[in-house]
């Protein structure tokens, strides 16, 4: 069954009136990674904020459908996408730390996620909050529960929101610029964790950027939008090793001189 299937989806912004996506078409299946790229503006985070039904006010969407196992999401009521969301598709977004209670310690924040999805008791809950901050690769899972955001790094932080958002086994999770405020080896780390995470649990992964290099990495498959519609889609190497819209062979050019030549050399090498 298809995890997550976008079809023809357009997207209105009122306040300006004028549409904003054009038409985008994917299909999201169990254990594959379809990467989504494009400048800021090219209607990236709205696709994903229209699959997990959280479009800001004045945006909406005029005609196509988005369904999430099997599921259209047209008209589901307040009560349907708290059933949703976390358990059935989740999100990661950029600044971790937006999303995290300060004044919390984030275990307890984990737990509280695990509670309330789950239905299992506060021991129960910490048991399993300890089990997926060890998923994520946190190096002391005790000691984490019991810290506040401001103890811990940016990575640290990332795979602690990468542990709320798995912690009611969904099938989709989307990556929204989940990797886009963090230095170059710490971004490697999360996307080699998406990667695991996809192969343990056969997770239907969303990956949206700006950066080529991230895609190039983790997706099987790519979108290449620009100005909310989609100009190029294939699997990754084709797209990156044969573009053919000249706004594609752009973005690899101006992104080849910050890592991502070293994946086209190294793909081409094992080709």
């Amino acid at each position: 069954m298809t995890a997550l299937s976008v079809r023809d989806l357009h997207i209105h912004d009122y306040v300006h009136d004028r549409e904003i996506v054009h038409g985008i078409s994917f299909d999201l299946t169990p254990g594959r990674v379809v990467g989504i790229v494009g400048e800021s503006g090219s209607g990236k985070t709205l696709t994903c904020r229209a699959a997990l039904g959280i479009l800001p006010e004045h945006f909406a969407i005029t005609s196509g459908s988005v369904e999430i196992g099997g599921r259209d999401i047209t008209g589901l009521s307040d009560a349907d996408w708290t059933g949703l969301r976390g358990s059935t598709i989740s999100a990661v977004f950029q600044d971790p730390a937006s999303y995290l209670n300060p004044s919390i310690r984030v275990g307890a924040q984990i737990a509280e996620v695990v509670r309330v999805k789950l239905r299992v008791s506060r021991r129960e809950a910490r048991r399993r909050t300890l089990e997926l901050l060890a998923a994520v690769h946190l190096r002391n899972p005790a000691l984490v529960y019991q810290q506040y955001t401001y103890e811990l790094s940016g990575g640290m932080l990332q795979r602690v929101l990468i542990a709320a958002a798995i912690a009611a086994d969904p099938a989709v999770l989307i990556a929204d610029e989940a990797t886009t405020a963090l230095d170059v080896i710490v971004q490697a780390e999360i996307l080699d964790l998406l990667a695991d995470l996809r192969e343990r649990n056969g997770l239907a992964l969303l990956v949206v950027s700006h950066d080529l290099a991230v895609i190039a990495q983790v997706c099987d498959e790519v979108l290449v939008l620009r100005d909310g519609e989609v100009v190029e889609r294939g699997t990754t190497s084709d797209v990156l090793h044969d573009p053919q819209h000249e706004y594609t062979r752009l973005l690899i050019a101006e992104h080849e001189q910050y890592g991502l030549d070293k994946y086209l050399e190294s793909t081409r090498a094992t080709a």
